[in-house]
């Protein structure tokens, strides 16, 4: 692979065509965003520990590998976590909205965040490293940042089933070769699933969604079964009770490489949706001053370059070395589908609610 096609998710030119709606945003950041570190802001009294609390969809990998370093650099300071599913932690910030219990999003959909910023759940926040996010990975009123770019794609066993062997696109999934060897993780309560599952749907036609739901009436009939969480999922794939599912490449690779799961991918010939993962200061939070921190943090160029290595992410930040990055990323080479994220941040919760009351289960019916 040529050095221009190595880089070219670094300039965000490979998915420009495909995610410049992810927003309606432009680059600046409206007049009442506050600044991290801006002295406005609540801080904890002097000699008061300090206190962070974090909903997070983030894989316990990821968790177990950032939250330390954190906690190094501010020993000071009382971090929970608690782990979700992306959908879920919308709906706890929702249903909190009148007296937010978290500080900080870290790890969603832009569909979910977008939702939550419509809202009015998330704090206008402007952090220093705004100028190296490119617009289409963040909102352009700086209610959430977009952490990471996943693309979504085929999982398989690669101890059961042959690379040659395994669906190379989305519509070799309905062959009834596969029938009763797909599992996925459940759909409604994951950021990840929803999100594959509507752009499925709007793959088929946004402006006549029973087509895409025609088409997962037919994945639903060659599914085996809806497992409860990705640790389920994860477990009955290397057991072999299914060979395929529909997953996030970050975390089949840190299944495949750190855990030693039998575990690959195929990336969808037509194209996969890529996901801008984000984050964001959940509205009125009450430790404001650690949940700036945390996101400067997070955003470290250094951690970055770490995380890709290590976790196999893709940042957003547009002015890392390119020479800093792991062999891995610098050969991906990235294929987008055409999709208006707007219009799925739209029409996501209609089409999952039809999905779930209609389809899920009955495809063989």
């Amino acid at each position: 692979m040529t050095k221009k096609k190595a880089t070219t998710w670094l300039t965000g030119a490979v998915l420009s065509m495909a995610m410049l709606t992810v927003t309606a945003c432009g680059g600046s950041a409206s007049d009442g965003a506050q600044k991290l570190g801006d002295k406005s802001s609540d801080a904890s009294k002097p000699g008061e520990k300090q206190k962070l609390v974090i909903y997070t969809a983030r894989d316990k990998n990821v968790v177990e590998e950032i939250i330390p370093k954190f906690k190094e650099q501010n020993p000071g300071m009382d971090v929970e976590v608690l782990t979700m599913g992306a959908q879920q932690v919308l709906e706890r910030v929702r249903g909190e909205k009148a007296n937010p219990q978290a500080d900080f999003w870290w790890g969603g959909t832009q569909s979910a965040l977008m939702t939550a910023a419509n809202e009015g759940l998330l704090e206008s926040v402007k952090p220093s490293f705004a100028d190296k996010i490119p617009a289409m990975y963040k909102d352009s009123q700086d209610r959430w940042y977009g952490e990471m770019l996943l693309p979504e794609v085929i999982m398989y066993n690669s101890k059961a089933l042959k690379k040659e062997d395994a669906p190379k696109d989305w519509d070799d999934l309905l062959d009834a070769k596969y029938k009763g060897k797909i599992i996925i993780r459940g759909v409604l309560a994951s950021g990840t699933m929803r999100t594959i599952y509507s752009s499925l749907i709007y793959r088929q036609d946004a402006n006549d969604p029973k087509k895409g739901y025609d088409w997962l009436k037919k994945l639903d009939a060659n599914t085996k079964e809806y497992a409860q969480d990705p640790t389920n999922l994860y477990l009955k794939l290397a057991r072999e009770e299914g060979t395929l599912s529909l997953w996030n490449l970050q975390d089949i690779m840190i299944q495949k490489e750190l855990q030693k799961q039998p575990f690959d991918f195929i990336y969808p010939a037509s194209g996969a949706p890529i996901l801008v993962d984000g984050v964001g200061v959940v509205k009125g939070a009450k430790n404001m001053e650690a949940a700036k921190k945390f996101y400067e943090f997070l955003f470290d160029s250094k951690l970055r370059v770490e995380l890709a290595e290590k976790l196999y992410q893709i940042p957003t930040r547009t002015d890392i070395n390119k020479d800093t990055l792991p062999a891995w990323l610098k050969g991906l080479e990235l294929k987008p589908l055409n999709i208006d994220w707007a219009v799925m941040a739209q029409k996501e919760k209609e089409w999952m609610q039809h999905w779930d009351e209609n389809i899920k289960g009955k495809g063989s019916k």
